[in-house]
């Protein structure tokens, strides 16, 4: 079996609120939120799953309370020796803006998406603001439905739930299969001896949990969407 990489790039920050995070938890515990872009090392080609904000502030003290690295997409990718254009494929977690911002730079790519994500996002419900229906104008879209075989070491994992069509990734790596979640999520969703916990936005809230539960059943290591310590990692394995 082929063994994959992670390298996770932190492409912007915002500050929210825990509860944001953890349905019914943690109201009130303000916390910094990074938004990734992941670059999976070990294929023929270069893939990113989701590719971040365009644009953002942050504080300069953020990234010394935190211990991460935040950098704009293209200084991201440069630290790989790698440019946007050099980017194969970007397989899409669930297509709110902050997940899929830089996909116009990467004007070679093929974008992967659920198609119940797209159905979504080209008609969303107006309780949810974050899809921006022009920004995938022109580019290269290729939908999948359901639990997938992307390719050797590689399978995406259909997890509804935070939006109707999210999409796990799971990487086989030295460690085992990491889980990249399809959701918004940190580590405080996946508490120790105690179930799942749904994301604390989401379209449908049974299937978050379910989406939660299915993915921690599954991964020998879970790699939640938002979570600080997966930044300050650098990589996945660690080594």
């Amino acid at each position: 079996m082929r063994e994959y990489v992670i390298y996770p790039m932190v492409i912007g920050v915002n500050e929210t609120d825990q509860g944001i995070m953890t349905y019914l938890r943690g109201y009130g515990k303000r916390i910094w939120l990074p938004i990734y872009s992941f670059l999976i090392k070990g294929a023929r080609e270069v893939i990113l799953v989701d590719t971040g904000l365009e644009q953002f502030v942050v504080p300069e003290h953020v990234g010394r309370e935190t211990g991460l690295k935040i950098q704009e997409f293209e200084e991201a990718l440069g630290d790989h020796g790698l440019k946007p254009e050099d980017v194969d494929i970007i397989i899409h977690t669930h297509l709110h803006n902050d997940h899929c911002e830089n996909d116009p730079k990467c004007t070679r790519a093929k974008i992967i998406v659920q198609k119940a994500e797209y159905d979504f996002f080209l008609n969303p419900h107006p309780i949810d603001h974050r899809y921006y229906s022009d920004i995938l104008d022109g580019l290269n879209v290729e939908l999948v439905e359901g639990d997938t075989r992307f390719m050797e070491g590689i399978d995406l994992i259909f997890s509804p739930g935070h939006t109707p069509g999210g999409q796990s990734v799971a990487v086989q790596t030295s460690a085992g299969k990491a889980v990249i979640t399809g959701f918004c999520c940190n580590g405080l969703n996946f508490p120790a001896n105690a179930p799942s916990v749904p994301s604390g936005v989401h379209t449908d809230a049974i299937a978050a949990y379910e989406s939660a539960k299915k993915i921690r059943e599954m991964a020998d290591l879970i790699v939640p969407l938002h979570e600080i310590s997966v930044g300050k990692a650098g990589r996945i394995p660690e080594s």
